[in-house]
């Protein structure tokens, strides 16, 4: 009996430890980790996770529906794409061409109103509300200092450098290590914990000059959120409703996860859509900003958005992934386990994946491997 109390009470104390380790060192976002992925048997985040965290509706208007092409399902994919799509675990896949949707597939128990996760896809739709509050007058411009919305950002190296383009463009220079993977790691930290505020605001760092190198970060699009919310004022799901979903005539309301303690957006991921209203953003973008005769973003911010930068090799925008080398040029929203938005302007085409696919390959510029092959069997398929 002494033996099993021995036992017990060296367990507990171990929990506590533990427990105590993580507050010591600031990991409490480990236990939602391990609560919301790793006791479900899951190895990271998935795109059905938003249902598991704090959320604020983005408000849909009245609906327009997509006008299906007269073709609509009625060509068979070829066994490449499907064994494709099936090999991926994918969710949905659509393409729309001409303004028209030409197929619409879903997988397992996903259904047309089934909404998912974007994870980074909603890095371009931050940027997006980034030109948006500057045509709304609420930002001087994409070239203002970051430090005009949070002072505190003068007082370190590099801080008063920080340009919202900076942060747009991956090229903040900010102190950050990019994988969703390792839980101990900054994605984690702000994906499944408390204040986003604190983990990065509050003490900034950089490791170079804002603006001199390329360097993909989920957290330079947070703090490019900051900027934009502390600007327009209103919660980003709020004024996501206001400028995209209710102009564009979104079929379903959206939800953006936020932090428990501030009810801050996610903006370096976590919108929760239907493909139909994803592939809504990517026929915006197709066509200049213009909607039903409308200018909602001025054509030139898309334009920015899609212009690779010197920087980053040919192959990032502002939000946006390049791929100029393919048969037929494409840009895209990149989501993690292969969330994809795909435009392909000269074939008047967009393209939605979304799924879980973990495994996902890049090629030798760091691209999408899997946003290459939908773009170009698409092409073969719908628009030869």
């Amino acid at each position: 009996m002494k033996t099993l109390k021995n036992l017990l009470f060296g367990i507990l104390l171990f929990i506590a430890t533990v427990i105590a380790l993580a507050y010591a060192f600031n990991y409490q976002h480990l236990f939602n980790a391990i609560a919301l992925t790793y006791l479900k048997g899951k190895t990271s985040a998935t795109i059905d996770d938003g249902v598991d965290f704090p959320s604020r509706n983005i408000e849909k208007g009245v609906a327009q529906p997509w006008q299906k092409d007269s073709l609509y399902n009625k060509t068979s994919l070829p066994k490449n794409i499907v064994d494709n799509l099936k090999s991926t675990n994918s969710a949905s896949f659509l393409v729309i061409k001409d303004g028209k949707l030409v197929h619409e597939e879903y997988f397992g128990e996903y259904k047309p109103t089934t909404q998912t996760n974007s994870f980074s896809m909603a890095k371009a739709i931050t940027v997006l509300l980034m030109g948006l509050a500057i045509e709304d007058h609420k930002i001087q411009s994409e070239n203002q200092k970051f430090a005009d919305f949070y002072p505190n950002f003068n007082e370190v190296e590099h801080g008063n450098e920080l340009t919202l383009r900076d942060l747009a463009a991956m090229e903040a220079g900010y102190y950050w290590d990019e994988d969703y993977r390792n839980p101990f790691l900054q994605n984690p930290r702000i994906y499944y914990g408390k204040n986003m505020a604190e983990a990065l605001l509050k003490s900034p760092q950089f490791e170079a000059k804002p603006g001199s190198r390329f360097e993909y970060q989920s957290g330079a699009t947070q703090l490019l959120g900051f900027a934009i919310r502390k600007a327009v004022n209103i919660p980003l799901s709020a004024y996501a409703s206001q400028k995209l979903w209710k102009p564009l005539g979104m079929e379903s309301d959206a939800y953006w996860n936020v932090d428990e303690d501030n009810k801050m957006e996610k903006t370096f991921c976590c919108i929760n859509a239907i493909p139909r209203d994803y592939a809504k953003l990517g026929q915006l973008m197709l066509q200049k900003g213009n909607w039903n005769g409308k200018q909602l973003i001025d054509s030139t911010y898309i334009q920015k958005m899609i212009t690779p930068t010197q920087h980053s090799g040919g192959i990032y925008g502002l939000g946006i992934w390049v791929n100029n080398d393919a048969p037929y040029k494409y840009y895209h929203f990149w989501g993690f386990t292969s969330q994809l938005i795909i435009v392909i302007p000269e074939k008047n085409m967009v393209v939605v994946r979304t799924g879980k696919f973990n495994n996902e390959a890049k090629d030798d510029k760091g691209r999408s491997v899997q946003a290459a092959f939908l773009a170009e069997n698409a092409v073969k398929t719908f628009a030869n």
